[in-house]
């Protein structure tokens, strides 16, 4: 069996309502998708779901990038993974994004062909439901209560407040989130590398009375250093997330003691399998994990939850949430994650099929599977 096709192209979704963060308003996700088809008529699906500000790649790199990969990949076994990754590892320096839509794309491909899940084809997963977290972005205290009331209502456990800074309104808001759900609800706090250092612990230490279970990227992502001394001067475990890229910079948070808890992503780490290896790598140092995006399609979001059941390592609270704010999808049977939970499919591969109505209805610009 050999790789015969490597297509890539951009879809834009609109999402349910626009969503204010740090890194201003999303109204809609633009994703890149990549089809992966073989000579003997299997095919794979890969998708990731870049955020202005958070992802230096933007929809147009990435897809370029995959242009740029597939005469290397093209007439590979598509069984060989790791051939193909070491193989565009070669083609291009980092762009991670892309590798991982590729990936994706493999992984799916092989474990359709072989009439397996994805989690049994990688060898196995150690829970069969994964809990996922809410969010609520940077809102009026008021109403970043009541949506944390109607979080709580519809059975999640955990829920994520956005602050900017050292803005007093954030630490209004958690006050208020705080104040509306008691115990219902598990509260983290992310600042997206928008805190200064020198008002990192003081205000850290303002929000520690609300009962945090963690406080995720003060500073910006180059600044290990400033993290590990962040994390010496709070008493609220802290998670790493856009300083966590490849495999060094993990290695030189662990070797810093930088963080209690490193988040990972399949889109920022390159792919699945190599996922799974700096999961591996953070729970023989100690560190929990989070997985999990916050803006995205269904097979993103089924390749996070894959990653997230199969290491006892990864936390409750699963942040791979995407398809809660989409108004529409690529897939015939989108992710449903309403009441918290998803459940891992059995069906072969990621667990979904592509729509192609809805892929010619999405997409942008010619490039299209």
């Amino acid at each position: 069996m050999r790789i015969v096709a490597l297509e890539p192209c951009i879809v834009e979704v609109p999402l349910r309502r626009p969503v204010r963060g740090v890194h201003g308003v999303t109204a809609a996700q633009r994703s890149v998708l990549v089809r992966v088809a073989a000579d003997q008529g299997s095919e794979g699906w890969g998708d990731v779901d870049p955020t202005p500000g958070y992802s230096r790649l933007s929809v147009e790199d990435i897809r370029e990038t995959v242009v740029q990969l597939a005469p290397a990949l093209i007439g590979l076994d598509p069984f060989n993974i790791r051939a193909a990754l070491a193989v565009m590892d070669a083609r291009v320096d980092g762009r991670w994004e892309a590798k991982a839509a590729v990936e994706m794309a493999l992984c799916d491909l092989k474990a359709r062909a072989l009439g397996l899940p994805l989690h049994t084809l990688l060898g196995g997963r150690v829970k069969d439901r994964i809990t996922l977290n809410a969010w609520i972005g940077t809102v009026p205290p008021a109403q970043a209560a009541a949506e944390a009331q109607d979080w709580l209502a519809r059975g999640f456990a955990s829920a994520k407040i956005k602050l900017e800074g050292a803005d007093p309104e954030g630490l209004a808001r958690v006050a208020a989130v705080r104040d509306a759900v008691g115990d219902g609800l598990a509260l983290r706090v992310d600042f997206n590398e928008s805190l200064p250092l020198a008002d990192a612990v003081p205000f850290i230490r303002k929000l520690e009375p609300f009962r945090l279970t963690l406080v995720e990227q003060p500073v910006p992502r180059e600044e290990i250093a400033a993290l590990a001394e962040i994390r010496r001067g709070i008493d609220v475990p802290l998670m790493a997330d856009e300083s966590v890229t490849g495999p060094a910079s993990l290695v030189e948070i662990i070797r810093r003691e930088a963080a209690d808890i490193v988040k990972v992503k399949v889109m920022k780490q390159g792919g699945i399998t190599r996922t799974l290896a700096m999961v591996e790598t953070a729970a023989a140092a100690g560190l929990g994990v989070v997985i999990g995006h916050g803006f995205g399609l269904t097979l993103s979001t089924l390749a996070e939850a894959t990653v997230a059941a199969m290491h006892p390592a990864v936390l409750d609270g699963c942040e791979a949430v995407g398809p809660l704010k989409m108004a529409g999808d690529v897939v015939t049977a989108p992710a449903v994650l309403d009441h918290g939970v998803i459940t891992l499919p059995d069906t072969p591969g990621l667990g979904a099929e592509v729509d192609r109505d809805a892929l010619a209805r999405y997409r942008r610009g010619e490039e299209t599977p």
